[in-house]
């Protein structure tokens, strides 16, 4: 089977590549159908990466959020025509004690293997999973609400169990996501979101509070928190939650930093903070994601946060989604025509 992948071959320019593939037992062809843009994407497209990182990964074809239709399966388990969710986390070995997105043998699309952006991909079975009746648009979120779900079931196996109040740090996705499935997870909890811009906080009509985080009551206390800032930016976060949080609570990062930052390590001793590093997802954390999304107010909610819909038909179209997603303040979904 010949494939058509649109590759990254240098910040802002893409082109298309001609890839000879083989269908075995234990591939399911897909057809991708809706793609989101994330911020990790947007790194590579702008080349806010190293160069030595860009020369080593380039060429590659980028996106990690995507659904799909099945077009073939010769095992026939998936029919032609059912809508899946492509997982972009491919574990190569089994371990008992480590997740699947934490070994680090696994290949993850968009970063250590090829991304979504091609006219078919060849899933192992393992890696897809139907979505039914969801909304195609909102479904292609499924990847960054199953990072949440990865993050939210650590925290709950970590943090001890007085969780009157819990903060989130970060008014984007990532942070909107998170508060949303918090009130899932734990509705009898007081869930504050803390933000920098106005506008976007007013997309958090389901948190319990919404507080800016140049205006918090010096008082407030928080028992748990989630970091959702990423960049430099989350070094100022971090330093606000440990200044905010009560002894011995659980702080979980999410946020992507390329450079080092800085942790007043004398106060998360002092304190007995407890931090965790959340990453990625692995197939569970998919499942789990997927059972919360059927909830019609889920989605709409989740549908708030999709702002800009792009249909592709040719690379420069592509061009018009990235360009479009840097001037969101949330996501950007792709409706694959190419």
């Amino acid at each position: 089977m010949i494939n058509q992948v649109v590759k990254l071959v240098a910040p802002r320019r893409m082109e298309l590549f001609f890839k000879e593939e083989s269908i075995d037992d234990e591939c399911v062809v897909v057809r991708p159908k809706y793609l989101s843009i994330c911020a990790a994407d947007q790194r590579y497209y702008t080349g806010n990466r190293a160069k030595e990182v860009l020369d080593k990964k380039l060429p590659l074809a980028l996106i990690h959020e995507a659904v799909g239709e099945v077009l073939f399966d010769k095992k026939g388990e998936f029919k032609s025509g059912d809508r899946v969710v492509m997982i972009p986390n491919t574990p190569l070995e089994n371990d008992n004690i480590i997740k699947e997105n934490y070994l680090r043998s696994s290949k993850f699309r968009s970063s250590s293997s090829d991304g979504f952006l091609q006219n078919l991909v060849l899933m192992r079975r393992d890696r897809i999973i139907k979505i039914g009746d969801i909304d195609f648009e909102i479904s292609a979120l499924l990847e960054p609400i199953s990072v949440c779900v990865n993050a939210i079931e650590e925290f709950l196996k970590s943090a001890h169990e007085r969780r009157d109040v819990i903060g989130v740090w970060g008014c984007g996705s990532i942070g909107y996501l998170t508060t949303l499935l918090l009130k899932k997870y734990l509705p009898e909890s007081k869930i504050i979101i803390f933000g920098t811009n106005e506008e976007k906080m007013n997309y958090f009509s389901f948190a319990d509070e919404q507080l800016m985080t140049n205006s918090v009551p010096e008082n407030l206390k928080v028992d748990h928190a989630f970091e959702c800032v990423g960049g430099p930016k989350s070094e100022i976060a971090i330093k606000q939650i440990i200044d905010h949080i009560n002894p011995q609570g659980t702080i979980s990062l999410l946020g992507v930093s390329e450079n080092p930052i800085s942790i007043e390590t004398r106060m998360v001793l002092e304190k007995g903070i407890k931090l965790i590093g959340d990453s990625r997802s692995g197939y569970d954390d998919f499942y789990k994601a997927v059972e919360f999304m059927q909830d019609k107010k889920m989605q709409d909610y989740v549908e708030n946060i999709v702002v800009d819909v792009v249909e592709v038909n040719s690379i420069n179209d592509i061009y018009k989604a990235f360009d479009s997603d840097l001037n969101n303040n949330f996501k950007t979904v792709m409706k694959w025509e190419l």
